[in-house]
């Protein structure tokens, strides 16, 4: 094993720089991953540009990375369940099982001492050659995946406990209306698709209605510039009923708004674009006489097994990284980002590779 890595720190916005230091020994507990592939996530994004402050480059320069996955290297003492050569990913959202929060078993999002993975300097991300990271955090891959599939764990999680976290559920009965064709709707996309759904999916971009279609959607459509799209949904769902999920994965607030509109009743409706600090006019009352169950996701809680159990089994009709549109090598970093950062339009998923 080489002594010394590259590892990249984003010290604010727009200032990405690639550092050579050593590999460090994994501590009690931790282990030492060589990084095999690492995504590049609209929030990645947002924090490089200075729109998001989810990224704490104002305590110190921190290591990007949250979608990731590659070999055990090192253990350190006391890690069990792992083996050097064991392909692995890790979770992003990071809780610290101690507090009142954690102990109530509430998800890793309510921690009182959450850490984030890649978004902060005291818990580094994969932007780089070699990762130390808690074993508490660290999930096994099965054998016969490869390093992409692997980091893409992490954004499907997003969209698979979108559908499935606490009161939800998918079936073929079900006509679903999905807002946003970027990885975490084209996710949620393949979870309902995984289970007979009827899914019509929405978005502005051309490219991304046709991977949604390459990806099984029965429907798609291109929001109208003007006028309401709930009759364009109407057409297409059981007639007088609407869809019965409703899933935003846009965070746009166009669509936010447009999903009081469309959700028919008794609708179970569930919020997974980031839309923090957004304030959205929605006509409210719909949801009383509709009787729309709402539930909003940020942070998945300990869903990523059974993220992988899933994904194991419908890769046999589902190929994930059908979700990647760029793959660059990690010497090419910076190129990388700017893709992400310049070409949202096109990038859909920007893999790094190493």
């Amino acid at each position: 094993m080489p002594r010394t890595q590259q590892v990249a720190f984003l010290h604010g916005p727009h200032d990405l720089r690639i550092e050579h230091l050593a590999i460090p020994d994994p501590g009690p507990g931790q282990v030492l991953v060589r990084v095999q592939a690492a995504g590049i996530c609209g929030s990645d994004v947002e924090c490089f540009e200075g729109e998001s402050k989810e990224g704490r480059y104002d305590l110190a320069p921190y290591t990007p990375g949250h979608e990731w996955a590659g070999q055990v290297a090192a253990l350190g003492d006391m890690v069990s369940g792992f083996a050097v050569g064991d392909k692995v990913t890790g979770d992003c959202v990071l809780k610290c099982f101690r507090c009142a929060n954690c102990k109530q078993g509430l998800m890793p999002a309510a921690c009182l001492n959450m850490r984030e993975a890649g978004f902060r300097p005291d818990s580094p991300g994969a932007w780089g050659e070699y990762l130390v990271i808690e074993d508490s955090y660290l999930h096994r891959l099965p054998d016969d995946w490869t390093a992409e599939e692997g980091a893409l764990v992490e954004p499907f999680g997003v969209g698979y406990y979108g559908i499935w976290g606490p009161g939800g559920w998918v079936d073929a009965s079900d006509d679903v209306v999905i807002f946003g064709a970027g990885p975490i709707g084209l996710s949620a996309l393949i979870t309902c698709k995984t289970a007979g759904a009827r899914v019509v999916v929405v978005d502005p971009l051309p490219n991304r209605l046709a991977l949604a279609t390459r990806l099984g959607a029965d429907v798609t459509l291109t929001p109208p510039p003007a006028g309401e799209l709930a009759p364009q949904i109407a057409q297409v769902c059981v007639a007088g009923r609407g869809p019965s999920l409703v899933v935003e994965a846009s965070g746009n607030d166009g669509a936010v708004a447009s999903v009081f509109d469309v959700a028919g009743f008794q609708c179970r409706v569930r919020l997974i674009g980031h839309t923090v600090g957004h304030k959205v006019p929605v006509e409210i009352g719909k949801t009383l006489w509709r009787g729309m169950s709402i539930y909003g996701q940020g942070g998945v809680s300990d869903f990523t097994p059974r993220t992988i159990r899933f994904m194991d089994r419908a890769r046999r009709t589902a190929d994930f990284t059908t979700l990647i549109s760029h793959r660059v090598p990690f010497a090419d970093l910076h190129g990388a980002v700017d893709i992400a950062v310049s070409h949202k339009a096109e990038a859909v998923k920007v893999m790094v590779v190493f």
